[in-house]
């Protein structure tokens, strides 16, 4: 098994709907950089996994070949919406799902006509250009009974399941989380609060640096004061898949998304 690239990306649909508002479209310019990247690894397939795909019950992995429809998003409906024709590697989501059977968590596939794919995903595999039938992905949920540690521990059970490939890994979900509740002059965007974009500096900060032992000791307060997706999981998705460890990272854009925090960031993993 190769780790042969990592990103972190925001789940938001904004960059994909309306990037002709500056600051969402610096997202979307974000998002080609690092889906150039990605191609550029040359990788066999890519795990991913999204924040906004809830699972309760069990853990759950697409295991359908191919995926398409329209989606419109809960938040943004009148954006327009997202149309999506995404191509699985089933064979490795199934042994991802066995894999995590066998470490006793229990997993199933989801494998339905007309699944509600949710946006993070949508928008990912669509600007970074991935999902189809020459890179397919393994898209994995986030089960809401996870925390960080069994979310680590789901990264690195999905890229010992890849151990013949060459895979890259994407974790999506945003930063800071507050947003504007009232309607904005959408071009003067901007983070909430002067103490959510500190918040995500330093953390942007250390993960530039590659520096883990800080990061870990940091997330925690970050997740409470900061409220980012689900407590940051995505990057301990990331975490696990990388081995916990990583040498630095890009940050190929940072911008506000309707007042909360988005970066596309990626991973030096060799």
């Amino acid at each position: 098994m190769t780790i042969v690239s990592a990103f972190l990306v925001p789940g938001s649909p904004l960059p994909q709907l309306r990037p002709d508002i500056g600051p969402w479209g610096r997202i979307r310019e974000g998002f080609a950089r690092a889906g150039r990247a990605l191609a550029e690894s040359k990788p066999d397939s890519v795990l991913i996994y999204s924040t906004q795909w809830f699972a309760v019950l069990d853990q759950l992995w697409i295991t359908r070949e191919r995926s398409t429809g329209l989606h419109v998003d809960e938040n943004w409906h009148e954006f327009g919406a997202q149309e999506f024709d995404i191509h699985s590697d089933c064979a490795l989501a199934e042994r991802c799902v066995q894999a995590c059977n066998t470490a006793g968590i229990k997993t199933r596939g989801v494998d339905y006509d007309q699944f509600p794919v949710d946006t993070g995903t949508i928008t990912a595999t669509t600007l970074m250009s991935i999902g189809s039938t020459e890179l397919p992905v393994v898209v994995a949920a986030n089960n809401l009974y996870h925390g960080a540690e069994q979310t680590e521990q789901l990264g690195a059970i999905a890229s010992a399941a890849a151990r013949d490939k060459r895979v890259a890994v994407v974790g999506i979900g945003g930063l800071s989380s507050s947003m504007f509740r009232e309607n904005i002059d959408m071009e003067t965007d901007h983070i909430v609060s002067d103490a959510d974009d500190k918040w995500n500096r330093r953390v942007l900060g250390l993960m530039e640096a590659g520096d883990i032992a800080a990061l870990r000791a940091t997330l925690p307060q970050y997740a409470a004061e900061a409220r980012p997706d689900m407590g940051l999981k995505h990057f301990y998705w990331l975490l696990g898949a990388m081995g916990g460890s990583f040498k630095k990272a890009t940050v190929h854009q940072y911008a506000p998304l309707y007042g909360s925090g988005g970066a596309v960031v990626e991973f030096s993993v060799q």
